[in-house]
């Protein structure tokens, strides 16, 4: 994976992590906190879904070194979002049981 790539989601998994802090220590009551929480992951399970989706209908070019490499990259994001999903749908059902 690029140095870019890592640094992507490095900064997309720091965002989420700061989001999710930021509103379980903001001053208010829970059941509001758990509310706005379940709708920002619902939102980004949207977005993460959205993203595979693209990922996986991209558009076909010839085959060269370059996009067998890409191939690889394009799987192994998919994946990793895959997991992030399973993650925020976990975490939606565990707020929403609350």
């Amino acid at each position: 994976m690029s140095r870019s790539s890592k640094s992507f989601w490095a900064f997309v998994v720091g965002a989420a992590a700061g989001a999710a802090l930021g509103i379980l220590y903001a001053p208010d009551k829970g059941e509001n906190t758990r509310g706005r929480l379940y709708f920002q992951l619902n939102k980004y399970r949207d977005q993460l879904k959205q993203l595979i989706n693209d990922i996986v209908d991209g558009k076909e070019i010839p085959e060269t070194l370059a996009k067998s490499e890409g191939k690889k990259v394009v799987q192994d994001t998919k994946l990793k979002a895959e997991r992030l999903l399973e993650d925020v749908e976990k975490m939606m059902s565990q707020i929403k049981a609350k």
